[in-house]
């Protein structure tokens, strides 16, 4: 048997997460979102002829509409790659991302590739949540534990609200922290090395020039503007306690979980260049991280919020490590509730999950979040020299998700 070969990070980037649906990338279509972040990634790494690309592995949540027809293959061609690199869409679904990198890592170490580029992309604003034309097989509403399946996610929050006894202001504080931390980290700069500038083109009729007459044609007046995003659209100064109090349940009439303390829907994409080392070696290139571990474990539909509690013993007992030599751990805030749920049963420390916030602050477009929040640990890791760091989400349907990453 072959020995397993290293699977490395050359390049990681990702988008501003603009708010859903009226946000910077409300008008932006995901394939055209995800082409501009694979040129920023390339761009990263001048020394790469673009045809050693072997693949595009991009996640993606609702691969529908203008992000379905292999959104993968879409945006690696509208990037300007060579026809030769490939491209696959991976759903699974808020790890879309993060198993799309997973895949990437798996093809390189096991030899049957050497240079992949591994992400996702996701517009909360132009596909809804629960795509277009939803349909539950009938079969889900005959057995009482197959009903899970169809809760809302807002349900399996409130349901492990209560299993866990998260209390109100707990989840409330937990947000108004997300914010906060959200909101120093964009004062530090420490965004900087994980996002990519988008200059964001809008074009709309004016109206007053053309007389009000509008016929479709080249002719017609527009107003076109510019503006260049690099911040999160998220966070918000004006958050506090008492404003959070005040907002009413959005799920269960006597529920905890509201839309203050819950993930915000968003917009953006993410990706990563993950390579061997014999790529390394023949490109010129420089690793900033290396890929160490995944794992992915199912747990009951209606809770599905408590995933990440089975996937990250996981992924550490496949790396290797204990959980105290995690430094740096990003754990997606689906909802407060099953965040600190998370916390609390495994024992967490605090201090050092989600450093910079997580997406009650900054947001989650779903398929594209686990590349997002890689470019987050992996630039995290180096900004502060820790040597480990854990990405892990709640999957919907029942399910969590982990991957480490290694400084190199």
């Amino acid at each position: 048997m072959a020995t397993l070969q290293q699977a490395y990070i050359a390049a990681a980037t990702r988008s501003s997460i603009g708010k859903a649906p009226r946000g910077v990338f409300s008008h932006t279509r995901p394939d055209d979102l995800l082409a501009t972040v694979i040129r920023g990634l390339l761009a990263q790494v001048p020394s790469l002829d673009p045809a050693a690309v072997e693949d595009a592995i991009v996640g993606c949540a609702i691969p529908e509409g203008p992000q379905g027809l292999n959104v993968a293959r879409i945006g690696a061609l509208l990037s300007g790659l060579p026809t030769s690199v490939a491209g696959v869409t991976v759903n699974r679904f808020c790890a879309s991302g993060l198993t799309a990198v997973a895949m990437a890592a798996d093809r390189i170490r096991v030899g049957e590739a050497d240079v992949i580029i591994a992400g996702g992309t996701e517009s909360m604003s132009l596909v809804p949540t629960m795509g277009v034309s939803t349909s539950f097989s009938p079969e889900i509403f005959q057995r009482d534990e197959n009903l899970g399946i169809a809760y809302g996610m807002g349900l399996t929050a409130e349901q492990v609200a209560a299993r866990w006894k998260v209390s109100r202001e707990d989840q409330d504080a937990f947000a108004l922290r997300s914010h906060q931390r959200a909101l120093a980290a964009q004062k530090a700069g420490e965004f900087a090395d994980e996002i990519l500038p988008i200059d964001v083109v809008r074009r709309k009729p004016d109206l007053q020039a053309s007389g009000g007459v509008l016929d479709g044609s080249a002719d017609d007046d527009v107003i076109v503007s510019h503006k260049t995003v690099s911040l999160d659209e998220g966070p918000r100064p004006d958050t506090s306690l008492e404003a959070l109090a005040r907002l009413r349940p959005a799920f269960a009439a006597r529920g905890s979980v509201t839309a203050g303390n819950s993930s915000q829907v968003s917009d953006g994409a993410g990706a990563l260049l993950v390579v061997s080392e014999r790529a390394l070696k023949t490109h010129g290139l420089t690793p900033i991280a290396r890929f160490v571990s995944f794992a992915v474990k199912g747990v009951p539909p209606e809770i599905m919020g408590i995933g990440p509690k089975e996937a990250i013993p996981h992924a550490l007992k496949l790396a290797g490590l204990s959980l105290d030599q995690i430094g740096w751990i990003e754990l997606n805030e689906a909802f407060a509730a099953q965040s600190l749920a998370v916390i609390r049963d495994l024992g967490l420390n605090p201090d050092i999950v989600n450093p910079m916030g997580g997406a009650i602050a900054l947001g989650h477009p779903l398929g594209a979040t686990g590349a997002i929040r890689a470019a987050t640990v992996i630039h995290g890791l180096r900004r502060r020299k820790l040597d480990y760091g854990m990405l892990t989400m709640c999957v919907g349907t029942g399910m969590g998700a982990a991957g480490i990453f290694q400084r190199v």
